[in-house]
């Protein structure tokens, strides 16, 4: 491996431009390489603003992974291909950051981790909210046995009307479902990290589409197109874990609720408890008395800061380059995100059955 990390990024959309290419960008030992969409001219203009000069543009991801001079790659495309480009690209002896959610399916999670410990390549994926300052100083709480026993969870996904119109979000053979893996993928990661529990023992679901036929709806983005709303718009699971624990999943892109939240979790435990409903809130009891701590986050204390503005997916981008430089393991493991991608399938298959799906009766 080189000076600098040689990073090459697939698929160049939204998520790309929005959070992978400018984090990386402001690293010191990276530079970003190669640029690969099947549209053309998206590679070339992300070639433009963030590439090295004479950085190399594909239409076609195997054409980029037969450069032996990259060391990593970055895999930004729609969920449907994660697991074939994953696979390809530790095949290809690369380093990979896939974006979340893992894959479409659990079957094609587990060909990536499988991969990964083949080869020895790492592999990471883009659960960025682990990285901000609340989720960061509550994971710390945790580990410390703050909280005791975490016993009883609920992951919160929930949007009034921000269903997403662009891209192929709506289209469930690209995408695999809706709100569910979408934004449900982070709020379950968030929360299945800080109790520190990646054993399901069954999982009870149910999924909605009661708002997504309606026309010229309200939504954030502008009305979306019912004849393109393939997915689900709400949907809501009851996870048991082998300890016991109880986790409750909500999650929708359109729902008449006024509690809306995305990317939180609510943790009770034996000897507190915690939200993130207005800031970070820890309760519990001392000498005989209730108490809830509202926890100042403005200034630093926060795990891995080191006094200088760093957002959450910067801070993800760095921990991910320096746990290459240092061979070290990566703060999201794939064990723990193809746990996740289990759970979400097990709640849709649970939904479309009517009946639990156990974990332990999966092959």
């Amino acid at each position: 491996m080189g000076e600098k990390i040689r990073v090459g990024i697939i698929g160049c959309g939204g998520i790309a431009n929005g959070k992978h290419m400018p984090s990386l960008s402001k690293l010191d030992n990276v530079e970003i390489v190669a640029f690969c969409d099947v549209k053309e001219e998206k590679a070339l203009k992300a070639a433009k603003d963030y590439g090295v000069d004479g950085a190399k543009t594909y239409n076609d991801y195997r054409k980029l992974l037969e450069d032996k001079s990259i060391d990593v790659v970055h895999v930004c495309t729609p969920n449907k291909s994660h697991s074939d480009i994953t696979v390809d690209a530790l095949e290809a002896g690369k380093h990979v950051m896939c974006e979340k959610p893992m894959a479409k399916t659990a079957n094609d999670a587990k060909r990536m981790l499988d991969a990964a410990k083949r080869t020895g390549k790492k592999l990471t994926i883009g659960y960025q909210n682990r990285f901000r300052p609340d989720s960061q100083y509550l994971h710390k709480l945790c580990q410390d046995g703050v909280l005791g026993e975490i016993y009883f969870a609920k992951a919160h996904a929930i949007r009034r009307r921000a269903v997403p119109t662009w891209g192929v979000f709506l289209n469930e053979e690209e995408q695999g479902g809706g709100p569910l893996i979408d934004i449900g993928t982070h709020a379950l990661d968030l929360t299945l990290w800080m109790m520190n529990n990646y054993k399901p023992k069954y999982v009870v679901g149910n999924t909605y589409r009661k708002l997504a036929e309606r026309r010229n709806a309200a939504n954030a983005w502008g009305p979306w197109d019912p004849d393109k709303f393939t997915v689900e718009d709400s949907a809501f699971g009851f996870i048991t874990m082998e300890n016991g624990a109880t986790i409750i999943l909500e999650t929708s892109w359109a729902l008449n609720s006024l509690d809306v939240d995305e990317a939180k979790t609510t943790l009770c435990g034996t000897e507190g408890g915690a939200d993130m409903k207005d800031g970070l809130r820890i309760n519990g009891e001392m000498n005989g008395r209730l108490y809830t701590t509202k926890i100042d986050l403005s200034s630093g204390g926060v795990a891995f800061y080191e006094g200088k503005a760093e957002d959450a997916a910067d801070l993800e981008a760095r921990l991910w380059i320096e746990s290459i430089i240092n061979n070290t393991e990566p703060v999201v493991k794939p064990e723990e995100a193809y746990v996740v991608s289990q759970i979400l399938e097990a709640i849709y298959t649970s939904s479309k059955t009517g009946k639990p799906v156990y974990f332990n009766e999966i092959g």
